[in-house]
């Protein structure tokens, strides 16, 4: 996956979690960002990347996205990895 594809992926991402009160409320609880601090963040890669490690934390919310989108399961992380820090991902 581009990084470009990436970003506009991360973009529709960001707009399923701001669509969504639940999921942006949890977003916000927990990054602490306001909603001008969401929409100042749509053209950072930085920050649609955080938006993507916040939506892949559950599965029912990936599967909603990709749902709503007819994506694969699969494609947030990929776009995830395409974007700024993914090298920086441990497992261990």
């Amino acid at each position: 996956m581009t990084p470009e594809y990436a970003e506009v992926l991360a973009l529709q991402a960001l707009g399923h979690v701001a669509a969504d009160e639940e999921l942006s409320g949890a977003f916000m609880g927990a990054s602490g960002l306001s909603p001008d601090d969401m929409r100042r963040g749509a053209t950072d890669p930085s920050f649609l990347a955080s938006v993507l490690d916040f939506l892949t934390q559950r599965d029912d919310w990936v599967m909603a996205f990709c749902d709503a989108r007819a994506l694969p399961y699969d494609a947030p992380l990929q776009a995830r990895y395409a974007l700024p820090g993914a090298e920086q991902i441990h497992w261990t």
